[in-house]
């Protein structure tokens, strides 16, 4: 089951469970798509990875299955990670 994280790792934008602009990895690094686009040009600085939508979790399933509370925060430096993953 998805952790459903609550902020963007690079920025620290809240990203709601339902957030339309939620994005992770394959390991559920989360981004928002203004970082995604921006600043990690779809490669994940974690895993070099590509991006997805997140889905959301339907309201009625938070209760039983509630969100993460789990802050992630790692900003990335971009002439960084584009040398890092190679990218174009």
């Amino acid at each position: 089951m998805l952790e459903i994280r609550p902020i963007c790792e690079n920025c620290e934008k809240s990203l709601a469970h339902d957030s339309n602009e939620a994005m992770i990895c394959s390991f559920e690094c989360t981004f928002c798509l203004s970082c995604v686009q921006e600043v990690l040009l779809g490669v994940c600085p974690n895993c070099g990875g590509e991006f997805s939508e997140r889905p959301g979790r339907p309201e009625k399933l938070l209760n039983k299955y509630p969100v993460s509370k789990q802050r992630i925060y790692k900003p990335v430096d971009k002439e960084t990670h584009i040398k890092k993953w190679n990218i174009k």
